[in-house]
């Protein structure tokens, strides 16, 4: 078996987005974390009483959109007529396709009561063959999501997508994704496989994931090297992160604010469908 590494680590930076919500992002975007075209985590941050915010009603097409609450309350609606809540632990994972409009607002009893919000977005592009394929929803409730700990007790997953400690996850992906939510207490270490030819990353938020003798810091996206699998440890304290993996699409990206496409004329023409109410 061949040991990925770290290749390269990469900061975050805040910023705002929606109706003016804090994100983290990682400032290593475009072929580096591809298919992934975007990660953020929201917040963690305090709303006081009838000031959380989210996103308005906007488009979306060619690729996928992943929401996945940690703490408190977001409630979606589309264009399609779905509707519904995220609470903590939830997942959404809605593939656009060849198009949709919704808007992602806090739940109505979370707006009004307050509360600390936290979560990530992440973006996932499709394959040119698979762009304008038909939109689909998969709502996946935390009780559904399968959860494992290891053995010695020292590792804790929650999995969204893929497979780890011999558990596979319940969604269905286009390409082959792998979305894990990880815990390893200090001490502890984890053995991940990642098929070879996949593009593997961690992005750290809660204290310092070590790779091989390198750290990946909070806050930090680390890049992985190739190979068949790789080696997690918590040394000094307890890490908390997230696993991604998936397949370098290696086709052209025109991109223009939610649309995501190949070449600019179908940025055009999405523009022009969503001008003209054709986009979903």
């Amino acid at each position: 078996m061949q040991k990925r590494t770290l290749r390269m680590t990469a900061p975050t930076h805040t910023v705002l987005e929606g109706g003016g919500f804090p994100v983290r992002r990682p400032s290593a975007m475009g072929s580096l974390m591809s298919p992934f075209l975007l990660l953020d985590e929201m917040g963690p941050v305090h709303w006081e009483p009838g000031q959380a915010i989210g996103a308005p009603a906007h488009p979306h097409r060619g690729f996928e959109t992943v929401t996945y609450m940690i703490q408190g309350a977001m409630k979606h609606e589309d264009s399609a007529g779905n509707k519904g809540d995220l609470n903590p632990g939830d997942v959404q994972w809605m593939t656009a396709g060849r198009g949709i409009i919704h808007s992602e607002l806090p739940q109505d009893d979370f707006l009004k009561q307050g509360g600390v919000s936290h979560g990530f977005q992440i973006w996932v592009n499709l394959p040119s063959k698979d762009k304008m394929m038909q939109p689909r929803y998969q709502e996946i409730s935390s009780k559904q999501i399968p959860k494992v700990t290891s053995e010695d007790g020292k590792v804790w997953a929650n999995i969204i997508a893929g497979s780890t400690l011999g558990v596979q996850a319940v969604i269905d992906t286009v390409i082959p994704i792998t979305y894990i939510h990880m815990k390893i207490q200090k001490q502890g270490a984890h053995c991940q496989a990642i098929e070879q030819g996949l593009n593997g990353m961690i992005y750290v938020f809660g204290g310092t994931v070590h790779i091989e003798g390198k750290p990946v810091h909070d806050g930090q996206l680390g890049l992985l090297t190739d190979g068949d699998e790789v080696i997690f440890e918590a040394q000094e304290d307890d890490a908390e992160f997230l696993i991604l993996a998936g397949p370098e699409l290696n086709e052209p990206i025109a991109r223009y604010g939610p649309f995501v496409m190949n070449n600019r004329e179908e940025i055009q023409q999405a523009l022009l469908d969503y001008q003209n109410g054709n986009l979903a």
